[in-house]
């Protein structure tokens, strides 16, 4: 019979004896997360939706963006597609990289990825569109949903860049997010956490039937989930 090997760390092991099985309020909830032992690096604290939609209804996909009231403590690599006229505005707004079909050129020679958010202009769409094969694996493909394709590219760049969270449920109807660094303080994570949840709920789709929030769960990088109360 073969040896099953335990992948979990002595200190997650140490965290889990600290969780708690019952549903919390959210100042309670973090109040435990926080109470797990710490790690040599700032973990990011995850809030995970388990939603009643159907994900293989294309009226019932759940996708947005929202910038936090506090940041998530990261800044973002942002490129913009856009005409030669807005370059400048779009660099000074933060851009890494910002350009028309030369930048999209660019993307299909040298398969460059390194980029968190890319943000596109409507007319530059018809030339984006053809890197659908190697942005759209990679979720990085400009969606007017999400908030990325807009013609407000300066301020568009400039909100990304400062950390807005785009989101999009997963097939399993899940949808996960960042909310902030478990170093912020209490308040911020409380706060950005209730912001997060007011976006999400705004977004339900009408035809989805039942219970819309299912389960609602938080954790950092490295702890077990913490199961939110939901009002």
């Amino acid at each position: 019979m073969p040896q099953v090997v335990e992948l979990r760390s002595k200190r997650y092991k140490e965290a889990a004896k600290k969780a708690v099985t019952e549903t919390l309020p959210i100042d309670k909830a973090v109040d435990v997360l926080k109470g797990f032992n710490p790690t040599k690096f700032d973990q990011s604290v995850e809030l995970i939706f388990s939603l009643g939609i159907d994900p293989k209804q294309a009226d019932q996909i759940v996708r947005g963006s929202v910038s936090l009231p506090n940041g998530i403590g990261k800044s973002k690599r942002v490129i913009a597609f856009c005409p030669e006229h807005l370059k400048i505005a779009a660099m000074n707004a933060g851009a890494i990289k910002a350009g028309g079909q030369e930048l999209v050129a660019e993307i299909e020679k040298d398969n460059f990825t390194d980029f968190d958010v890319a943000i596109a202009t409507p007319d530059m769409m018809r030339f984006v569109g053809k890197l659908g094969k190697v942005l759209g694996p990679k979720g990085l493909m400009p969606s007017p949903k999400a908030g990325t394709v807009t013609a407000d590219v300066g301020n568009a760049v400039r909100e990304y860049a400062a950390g807005k969270v785009e989101f999009r449920n997963d097939t399993g109807g899940n949808v996960h997010t960042v909310v902030g660094k478990l170093s912020f303080d209490k308040t911020k994570l409380v706060e950005n956490i209730n912001a997060m949840i007011a976006q999400v709920r705004k977004m339900k789709p009408q035809t989805s039937k039942g219970h819309y929030f299912k389960k609602l769960v938080i954790k950092s990088s490295m702890s077990p989930a913490v199961y939110v109360a939901i009002s």
